[in-house]
C-alpha cells in the first residue's frame, strides 16, 4: 500500500478560505474544482492515496482539500502542465503559519495541521495575521 503524502499551495488573490470557496463555486459550478501548476508531481501515487492540498492564505495555512485525481492540461503555449482535480468540500484546519515559498511543496502527514472540530469549521476564521500571530504563540 502507498503512503499518504499532502501538498501545500500559496493561495492567491484568497483573502480566506470563504473567499476561495466562493471562486470555486462559481469557476466550477457543482463539479470538482482544477488547479493547474506548472510541475507534474513525482510522487503522484503517494498523492493519490488520500493526500490534500492544503491552502496557505496570507502567510497562514488554514484549510485543505482532497485530491481526487491528476490529469494533463496542456497550456496556450503548448506545455503540459498538471491539473489537481480537487474535492470542492474545503475542509478548515487549524491556523499555521507558513512562510511565503514559490510553486508548492510536499507536506507529510506528520507536519500537516489538524482538521479543526465540526463545530468550530462553520467560525467565521479570524484574519490571517492574528492567526498567524496565535499560531506562533502555539494558540490554535
Amino acid at each position: 500500500m502507498t503512503a499518504k503524502l499532502h501538498m501545500m499551495k500559496l493561495c492567491v488573490g484568497a483573502q480566506g478560505p470563504d473567499d476561495l470557496a466562493a471562486w470555486q463555486a462559481q469557476r466550477f459550478g457543482t463539479g470538482p474544482a482544477r488547479h493547474v501548476t506548472r510541475m507534474w508531481p513525482k510522487r503522484e501515487g503517494e498523492l493519490l492515496a488520500g493526500g490534500s492540498i492544503f491552502w496557505v492564505f496570507k502567510g497562514v495555512m488554514m484549510a485543505r482539500q482532497r485530491i481526487l485525481a491528476l490529469e494533463p492540461v496542456e497550456g496556450d503555449d503548448g506545455i503540459r502542465r498538471c491539473g489537481l482535480l480537487l474535492d470542492r468540500d474545503l475542509v478548515r484546519v487549524a491556523a499555521v503559519p507558513r512562510r511565503p515559498f514559490q510553486g508548492w511543496r510536499y507536506l507529510a502527514p506528520a507536519d500537516a495541521p489538524d482538521d479543526l472540530p465540526q463545530g468550530r469549521a462553520s467560525e467565521v476564521p479570524l484574519p490571517p495575521a492574528v492567526a498567524a500571530a496565535l499560531a506562533e504563540m502555539g494558540l490554535r
